[in-house]
């Protein structure tokens, strides 16, 4: 993987990171920055999320997405939702609109089409793979995730994922991204946002197993190391990206790379993949 050029994706993400930033800088709230940068994401084809998924075993696509507010701790997801261009901002209107956490599949699909989201109109032509190719440039890996997770001028913080989940899943699969919990979380002092093999990081409880330990006193350092080693030790490998109350920025993982971008007051914008 190291020979690949990843400069597309790297020059896509340093821009979303920009906008991001301005958008910060203007007063948005980080549940409104993280929900536009992850649907950006969703939307381009690039990852595996929304337009870059792949189908699963019976043929179609079935997206996963969540995303927090750390100061109410209000959050919203959706699972293995089908036809819909964001799942990132139906998570949003689940958070918005319902006394709930968590739609999932019909039940989904039908609040996204009373609450006016957008709709994929052709499927068959939509994705950036066709029902039963599970080869290309864009998904040489098994699974892949978009997450993004930002801290406000008001100090508040917020994360979001999103997923197509890994390729040639079962029917019916739900991994980590869609649950707020190991896939997202976001509270008073971190906001946290996985990507990997879901089964692996919900098993060792990812994100929040990464909260509790800064509130019990770690670092967030060592809390993410540990937590990476816990699902290496489980068989799995993962990244993760997490944003404090303070305003630091980490981003760690322990698989052969994790595209990433960020940017903060104190340090320019970059992107890269392998450093």
């Amino acid at each position: 993987m190291a020979g690949r050029d990843y400069s597309v994706v790297e020059k896509h993400l340093a821009e979303l990171a920009a906008e991001g930033e301005a958008r910060l800088q203007a007063g948005t709230s980080a549940l409104d920055v993280v929900e536009f940068t992850v649907a950006e994401m969703e939307s381009c084809g690039m990852y595996v999320a929304g337009k870059g998924s792949a189908p699963n075993t019976a043929g179609y696509v079935e997206l996963d997405a969540s995303i927090m507010d750390g100061a109410s701790r209000e959050a919203g997801a959706v699972a293995a939702i089908v036809g819909v261009v964001n799942p990132i901002s139906v998570a949003r209107g689940v958070l918005r609109a319902t006394p709930h956490v968590m739609l999932a599949g019909q039940g989904a699909l039908a609040f996204a089409k009373l609450e006016g989201f957008e709709l994929v109109e052709d499927p068959d032509n939509y994705y950036v793979l066709p029902v039963g190719i599970y080869e290309h440039e864009i998904h040489e890996q098994k699974h892949g995730t978009v997450g993004a997770v930002a801290l406000d001028t008001h100090g508040g913080l917020a994360a979001a994922t999103s997923t197509g989940g890994t390729l040639g899943k079962l029917e019916g699969r739900i991994g980590d991204s869609p649950l707020i919990g190991p896939g997202t979380w976001a509270d008073d002092d971190v906001a946290i946002s996985f990507t990997g093999t879901g089964e692996h990081i919900i098993r060792s409880g990812g994100a929040i197993s990464i909260a509790h330990k800064v509130a019990a006193g770690a670092t967030v350092a060592t809390a993410i190391d540990e937590v990476l080693a816990e699902i290496e030790r489980l068989g799995g490998d993962a990244g993760v990206i997490v944003a404090t109350a303070d305003g630091r920025i980490e981003m760690a993982y322990n698989s052969d790379g994790m595209k990433r971008a960020a940017v903060s007051s104190s340090s320019p914008v970059y992107a890269t993949t392998f450093d």
